[in-house]
């Protein structure tokens, strides 16, 4: 949709861009005779009000996406459209504070809010407790697969790791310390799927580290992709399996690094968010 549709010839915007100016009849001096009251001043304001009008619409009507169900996800030159790594604008999962939210749609799109949300789980604190860590893997972790999961991670999970990294040999924290580990997904994209099955790729940045003015182990940002294997299972979304590399990574900015308590106190006022593709 453009302004110049439904002008008449090539007198109108569509055409040679020059437009056509109707004289009052009767004088050739377009700004002679007497003023008249507000009514040309209001008949112009109503006609500026319904240009920006079409203008709003026309620029819905060229950004809107995903309307279309015969469109490719890829534009000219094999780049990706806006909608198809825009937020879809879907309401996201049901959730309890506190809990991992569950309950995704039957269908790409909700395998990409559930790997987006499993990668936070993944990638909390909460993974450092053992007790913790097994309750998470029973929420998002295809049920035939909880005990491998299971075996893997206590293996990881060491008492040297967590040592390693300023834990106590349980997993807890220090007193005086703050334990931070969090996972921030970026983006996320469906590499393959079907009507069970999905592959979906989290692009994701992480905090991990201790905040504390004696630790040894401050608290540092990283950039990793996370891709998980998801299948359709008891009304859900569920991990089959899980691997992570290195990046995309940004070029480091030039920020200052906060202090101990300013990061022990962002990390215990910032809450966390639940994620919808």
């Amino acid at each position: 949709m453009s302004l110049g549709d439904g002008q008449e010839g090539s007198g109108g915007y569509g055409g040679t861009g020059q437009t056509r100016t109707r004289y009052p009849e009767g004088g050739s001096d377009v700004y002679g005779g007497a003023r008249r009251g507000g009514r040309s001043s209001s008949r112009s304001l109503v006609t500026v009000v319904g240009v920006i009008v079409l203008l709003i619409a026309a620029i819905a009507f060229a950004n809107r996406g995903g309307d279309d169900s015969s469109s490719s996800a890829q534009g000219a030159g094999g780049q990706p459209k806006a909608s198809s790594t825009a937020p879809s604008g879907t309401k996201p999962v049901q959730s309890t504070p506190g809990v991992i939210p569950t309950g995704y749609t039957h269908d790409v799109q909700g395998a990409q809010s559930a790997a987006a949300n499993y990668a936070v789980a993944l990638g909390s604190a909460d993974m450092f407790n053992k007790a913790k860590r097994d309750a998470i893997l029973q929420t998002i972790i295809a049920p035939t697969h909880v005990v491998d999961f299971t075996s893997a991670l206590d293996k990881a999970y060491t008492p040297a790791f967590s040592k390693n990294i300023g834990l106590n040999d349980d997993g807890s924290t220090p007193v005086g310390y703050t334990f931070v580990s969090r996972t921030s997904p970026i983006g996320t994209k469906a590499t393959l799927s079907s009507q069970n099955s999905a592959t979906v790729d989290v692009w994701c940045s992480g905090l991990l580290g201790m905040a504390g003015e004696k630790s040894t182990n401050p608290v540092t940002n990283s950039w990793f992709t996370i891709t998980m294997k998801l299948e359709w299972t008891a009304d859900d979304w569920k991990v089959v399996t899980q691997s992570q590399k290195e990046g995309p990574a940004p070029v480091p900015g030039d920020d200052t690094a906060s202090s101990a308590d300013e990061m022990a106190k962002a990390v215990a006022e910032y809450g966390g968010f639940t994620y919808a593709r």
